[in-house]
């Protein structure tokens, strides 16, 4: 399972996806790095039901389309849940005509949001998320206000694979448990700027090992750094626990994730 952190961009800033597994702890010998698949924008359709509740193999014919028309270039699209954000409902069963309100992040430009995505206008949604892909022209409008939101992603997708739903599960609860422990303690601390949704399977059944005793210190890794874009070469968030990052190949991940490694 992966828990996927992405920072909006402000004014020159640009968004970035970093991947860390969150199931069960892996042996020793297994390297996590470079078990996050290449993907340049990773997109999230909103869904009025959380991943508990998703089938084993969920997709939708929006879902579908929007994938083949980005995947040649470097897309991933997935499903996300949360409580507070933006959702068109919906009737079950994918043949019925559905919207989906559609968040997407890319290395180069950050968040895109948009508001209505159907059958009607995936073909033009799919040709936006090209462009958002591509590093911004000094005569491009911003297409989203500056933000200094924080994003975190965590698969809870249990019919997909069980430890997501269980060991994924108890991450989320614990993180939602101890930002609502943070804002308590004071209503301005830097965690108030994070968002976390959870996401359908995002590839891999990579065992990892982040667990619900961890996560305080992630959360304190992910304000420590600087709200900007993670260079390529920079040195990744909680290394024991990350899978990749955006914009690098299965070989770039794996050759950061030496070098870091040998520089400790």
């Amino acid at each position: 399972m992966t828990l996927l952190r992405s920072l909006h961009r402000g004014p020159v800033r640009v968004s970035t996806l970093r991947s860390l597994s969150t199931t069960d702890p892996a042996p020793d010998s297994e390297q996590l790095a470079g078990t996050a698949p290449a993907h340049r924008c990773y997109v999230f359709l909103h869904t009025p039901q959380p991943p508990s509740a998703y089938p084993a193999k969920y997709t939708t014919p929006i879902q579908r389309k929007l994938l083949l028309a980005t995947a040649p270039w470097g897309g991933a699209v997935n499903f996300a849940w949360s409580p507070s954000q933006p959702v068109h409902p919906h009737p079950p069963g994918e043949e019925h005509p559905q919207t989906y309100h559609l968040t997407a992040f890319s290395s180069a430009r950050g968040k895109l949001e948009i508001e209505a995505v159907s059958l009607a206008n995936v073909e033009d949604v799919a040709k936006a998320l090209r462009t958002h892909v591509e590093p911004p022209t000094v005569d491009d409008v911003p297409s989203t206000s500056p933000s200094d939101d924080l994003h975190l992603y965590v698969c809870t997708h249990g019919a997909r694979d069980c430890r997501c739903g269980d060991t994924g599960g108890a991450v989320a609860r614990t993180i939602r448990a101890e930002l609502e422990r943070r804002r308590q303690r004071h209503a301005f601390d830097p965690s108030t700027r994070i968002k976390l949704a959870e996401v359908a399977h995002v590839g891999g059944h990579k065992l990892g090992n982040i667990k619900p005793e961890n996560v305080s210190e992630i959360i304190d890794a992910i304000l420590a750094r600087p709200i900007r874009p993670m260079h390529p070469g920079e040195t990744p968030i909680c290394p024991s626990h990350w899978r990749g990052r955006m914009g690098l190949s299965k070989d770039e991940q794996i050759e950061l994730f030496n070098r870091v490694s040998n520089e400790y």
